[in-house]
């Protein structure tokens, strides 16, 4: 039977248009202004960090609860739910040098209760995901860290909250570099390799982005099918990437067709999101639009993967089947390619 899809985006993905290198360019809708924008363009799930749910993280936990709690109320008179909490373990004084593995040990407290306390928040809003971006644990500088013992203190981070919620999920967000110059976990393979040495491998699983992936110089289909294989792939971030430079998060689809249309195809072709699963989009709007037309890129990506399922399940696979029994890929490629532009 044919996947219904879901979808999926975070509030952070409707937003100022700030970059590094300029400051905001349209004004900030409220969170319930955006909440109301997610039936508009066909979304059911929000993703959030804990700091989406909360406006202080650092605050007593009731005020945070008392602000979760609302939260909840509102993502139910919208019909919506939560897919997700991400500490957001890399904004902090505290995490300059890593959250998970600064050489510190109060940090490293710090990043341990603060990811308890989103673990907290999930609960209340109605989710058992909890996403781990490593965004600061790696190194400017390969001496200023011992990266042995960097490895063990991210595989005691996940125990730690395992034991502190058996009901979890952890999602590890893979990516190699920034803001880092090099990351300990850069790929969903040395993820995958750390989830099987924690207290509950069963709980430990991969959230895939497309252009994380392509930052580490790698097709994102194929660590798709890698994590399907291992049965861990419980969320993606989609998006495009134009090369290996700084994380555009670019409309899924908007550069390399073919790139897309062979992401939906291993999601399509292996069941991904009959369980529940969402399909998550991490999209930027372009710094040049207006405010009333800042949301484009999330119909945009959500009408590119809806169109490519299309494509996938339209795809002469018996046809398909022969060529490789061939071995004749010059006319598979062909086949693909015409499939793709309409020839």
């Amino acid at each position: 039977m044919a996947t219904d899809y879901r979808f999926s985006f975070g509030p952070w993905n409707i937003h100022t248009g700030a970059d590094p290198f300029g400051p905001p360019v349209r004004d900030e809708f409220s969170f319930a202004e955006k909440l109301a924008f997610y039936r508009e363009l066909g979304f059911d799930g929000v993703q959030f960090h804990d700091d989406d749910v909360v406006s202080d993280a650092d605050a007593a936990w009731a005020e945070q609860e008392q602000e979760a709690k609302r939260v909840k109320e509102m993502l139910d008179d919208q019909g919506l739910v939560a897919e997700f909490v991400a500490p957001r373990l890399w904004e902090h004084p505290n995490t300059i040098d890593g959250a998970i593995t600064a050489n510190d040990p109060e940090m490293r407290r710090y990043a341990l209760d603060r990811s308890k306390r989103a673990i907290d928040l999930a609960n209340l809003v109605g989710t058992k995901n909890i996403v781990l971006w490593p965004a600061r644990e790696g190194t400017y500088i390969r001496e200023s860290k011992d990266g042995v013992a960097a490895v063990g203190q991210i595989v005691e981070w996940m125990n730690a909250l395992l034991e502190y919620d058996t009901g979890i999920r952890i999602l590890g967000e893979m990516k190699p570099n920034e803001p880092m110059d090099q990351s300990y976990i850069p790929t969903t393979g040395h993820f995958l390799g750390l989830a099987y040495r924690t207290v509950a491998p069963e709980r430990v699983g991969i959230l895939i982005e497309s252009a994380h992936a392509i930052l580490a110089g790698l097709d994102p289909a194929d660590e798709m099918a890698y994590t399907l294989y291992h049965k861990r792939l419980w969320s993606v971030h989609l998006n495009d990437q134009n090369g290996p430079k700084f994380d555009e998060d670019k409309a899924f689809g908007s550069v390399d067709i073919r790139r897309a249309f062979n992401q939906v195809r291993v999601l399509e072709k292996n069941g991904y999101g009959k369980n529940g699963e969402f399909v998550g989009l991490d999209v930027k709007a372009m710094r040049t639009q207006k405010k009333e037309v800042s949301t484009k890129h999330l119909r945009n990506s959500r009408l590119i993967f809806l169109r490519l399922v299309e494509l996938v399940r339209s795809l002469d696979d018996a046809r398909v089947e022969q060529l490789k029994r061939d071995r004749d890929y010059e006319e598979l490629d062909m086949l693909i390619a015409q499939h793709l532009i309409g020839g």
